[in-house]
């Protein structure tokens, strides 16, 4: 919500008589408290949504179709087209990466302090990407896996023909209303990557499918290095999601920019319900539930709001014998290939 007290000090009527350079300098501070305001209308109000991601059932939303940036949470997107990348081509993620030129005109989080020319092996870029949301890692991890696949892009430049992936990936998954542009999320360039809640959600049930993924985002904290020319450098990267390890939270990624605001994708997950069959044996039905918060200037505290009112839905949803009247009440996401 824009300061109104404040909008109000900038946009006083000037007084006859005052000078050129005090207008001008007067004009100037309307001209923020104005941008300022537009900043406040064209946010609007938060998106969420919490999904239990084994059922699809969801168990709360609010405005979770409407487009809008969801900064770092790109990573995740990022991060699972690494992965699959290695795995089909057999790629040891211990392999070294160089980083590219440009990246220091990236901005944003670079922990790690990484320049054009430092080594870093993939493990450990995903390790700063995904905890410290290293956006020179993510952009060093997109340039080494998309000289690969640039080989059968038409073309491209190495990153764009990785980010071409990721919107592979965000098609097959349904994610309609979803278009990425970078590997990292900042607001760099005059076409902003955007998606809505419940897309996100699409791609965080995704991504917690994947136990390689699963591993990386419940760390709280990791020791990596990088070379810089024969020097090794070694950094303690912390989880920047600040929920992780509390309760029952076990990921997945936060991000904030000027345009998308304070954003979490987070996993809640207890144990399985066991239920014996007839025939002497179990059966374990696995309870997980994702949550999307974007553009909340409380994320962590509406974060926990959903976790502990969503398990609550879900409870009652089960007792009731999980009815389902609408389609669009589940969301169904394809199994990893």
């Amino acid at each position: 919500m824009p300061n109104l007290d404040l909008i109000q000090h900038f946009t006083r009527i000037l007084p006859e008589g005052m000078e050129v350079r005090s207008k001008i300098f007067s004009f100037s501070k309307c001209l923020l408290a104005c941008l300022y305001l537009l900043i406040g209308f064209t946010q609007g109000k938060e998106s969420y949504i919490a999904v239990e991601s084994y059922s699809g059932k969801i168990v709360l939303e609010l405005d979770a179709d409407k487009r809008r940036p969801v900064a770092s949470l790109t990573k995740i997107a990022t991060a699972i087209v690494v992965l699959d990348w290695a795995k089909l081509s057999g790629t040891s993620m211990a392999e070294i990466a160089i980083v590219p030129q440009g990246t220091s005109l990236i901005g944003g989080f670079n922990p790690m302090g990484l320049i054009p020319g430092d080594r870093i092996s993939l493990r450990e870029a995903m390790y700063s990407m995904l905890l410290g949301s290293d956006n020179v890692a993510a952009a060093t991890l997109a340039d080494h896996a998309g000289r690969s696949i640039q080989s059968r892009s038409g073309g491209l430049s190495p990153e764009a023909a990785f980010v071409n992936e990721m919107n592979n990936l965000a098609r097959g998954l349904g994610m309609q209303q979803t278009r990425f542009v970078n590997p990292h999320g900042m607001d760099v360039s005059r076409s902003q990557g955007i998606s809505t809640a419940r897309d996100m959600a699409r791609l965080a049930i995704y991504a917690m499918r994947n136990s390689g993924f699963q591993f990386y985002v419940k760390q709280t904290e990791r020791t990596i290095s990088s070379f810089r020319v024969n020097q090794k450098r070694s950094f303690k990267v912390r989880n920047a999601h600040a929920m992780i390890g509390r309760g029952n939270v076990n990921g997945i990624k936060s991000g904030r920019t000027a345009l998308a605001g304070p954003c979490a994708a987070t996993s809640s997950e207890k144990k399985p319900i066991v239920r014996k069959l007839p025939t002497g044996g179990t059966q374990l039905t696995g309870r997980r539930l994702i949550t999307i918060a974007l553009g909340s200037p409380d994320r962590w505290g509406i974060t926990q709001t959903l976790i502990n009112q969503g398990w609550a839905a879900y409870d009652n949803w089960k007792l009731e014998g999980q009815p389902v009247q609408e389609a669009r009440e589940l969301l169904i996401v394809p199994k990893p290939q």
